[in-house]
């Protein structure tokens, strides 16, 4: 910073920019809500209602974005905090390792202090494995996650303003951030109260919903390959994460926060920052040349599930098992029918036994009782007689 730049931004007459936050959390009685944990939490519900929406648009179910969070979120807060313990170790195993820093510290993650490359590496890690288990495309899921991981991070940038941290340097910028003196760096603690400072969690909440913007659209209108726009999202957030790493002040007088290379004395994130968005680049350039140029390969493409898996599967087995109930009640029907079968044969023979001996019985009847039909002379001389007189 030249020292041009320090006058104008310790200027009293500057307007008074970003203002500090009230407070850094609610006192509950004896629980204190603390706005930090707040942020991560708000964001990590619209990330949920986001990637549900757009994974269900895909044909997934919200049952597994719910199982995906669980794993990411976990896996995710883990490996943030253990980049930023180990990125700055000074407040928890003191200077050089020397044991004088405070172990208890580790797990108040409330207090801030979330590294978002341990957390998105960890983060993937616990979704790959719910893919895994759920037969989901890895690919597929990752795509429909990122957009809504992008605005956790649009959201949860606010924790670092509740916490007056990760500010940049002075500037005379009329949005620049009020930081109380409790809370600023040694290098610039002994500036005006009135100096303003680059409010960096605020470019990057910005540049985070522009991206959100961005991918959104992608995911709409141009999914060609999955995995495409997961990985647009890390060059997309690396890039905007190294020139906003440039510009923040916050821990300079820590010596583990910088790395020499080739003569450049960068910050460890600007570092990161680097080297996650050149292997993006080569990840954009691998899965384009691979992207699908026949009908069979780009309805391929569609598919979210593994073989077997998903509510395709889960549909046909719903059927399968409908199948199985159906002929087995059939099977049931046509039992029931051949029994009245054989029952109806049954009634049939014994008609048939009593019909044959009805003649017989008719036949003995008639040997006793007169044909009803022979005419019988009531008057006059029997033909017979005359006959034998006439002889």
């Amino acid at each position: 910073m030249t020292s041009t730049a320090a006058a104008a931004a310790t200027d009293g007459d500057l307007l008074a920019g970003f203002p500090a936050p009230p407070s850094s959390g609610l006192d509950l009685g004896p629980l204190t809500l603390n706005f930090y944990a707040l942020c991560i939490v708000a964001g990590i519900v619209v990330a949920i209602l986001l990637t549900s929406k757009l994974w269900k648009s895909r044909g997934g179910s919200s049952e597994n974005v719910m199982d995906a969070t669980l794993w990411a979120v976990l896996l995710g807060i883990v490996g943030g905090r253990l980049y930023h313990v180990f990125s700055s170790p000074d407040a928890y195993f003191g200077p050089n390792f020397d044991g004088s820093g405070d172990l208890s510290l580790i797990p108040q993650i409330w207090r801030g202090g979330l590294g978002i490359w341990g957390a998105i590496l960890l983060g993937a890690v616990g979704v790959w494995f719910a893919c895994r288990r759920y037969g989901m495309k890895f690919g597929a899921f990752a795509d429909a996650v990122v957009p809504g991981v992008l605005l956790a991070q649009a959201i949860g940038r606010w924790g670092n303003w509740f916490n007056q941290e990760l500010y940049g340097g002075p500037t005379n910028l009329p949005w620049g951030l009020t930081v109380e003196l409790e809370h600023r760096v040694p290098q610039v603690s002994h500036m005006s109260e009135s100096t303003l400072f680059h409010p960096t969690f605020l470019y990057e909440s910005v540049w985070n919903l522009l991206g959100v913007a961005l991918l959104l659209v992608l995911y709409r209108r141009f999914q060609v390959k999955q995995g495409l726009l997961a990985w647009t999202y890390v060059a997309y957030y690396t890039l905007g994460r190294f020139w906003i790493e440039s510009l923040r002040i916050d821990e300079l007088d820590k010596s583990t926060q910088f790395i020499n290379i080739f003569g450049l004395d960068w910050r460890l994130n600007m570092w990161a920052s680097v080297l996650t968005f050149l292997v993006a680049v080569v990840m954009l350039y691998v899965l384009w040349s691979k992207r699908p140029r026949t009908a069979e390969q780009l309805a391929e493409e569609q598919e979210v599930f593994r073989a077997g898996h998903g509510p395709r599967a889960e549909g046909t087995d719903a059927g399968e098992a409908e199948l199985d109930e159906a002929e087995t009640a059939l099977d049931e029907v046509e039992a029931d029918e051949s029994e009245l079968d054989e029952a109806e044969a049954d009634e049939s023979d014994e008609s048939d036994e009593q019909d044959a001996a009805e003649p017989a019985d008719a036949e003995d009847e008639s040997s006793v009782i007169p044909d009803a039909e022979t005419p019988v002379a009531e008057d006059g001389p029997d033909p017979r007689e005359d006959s034998r007189r006439e002889s």
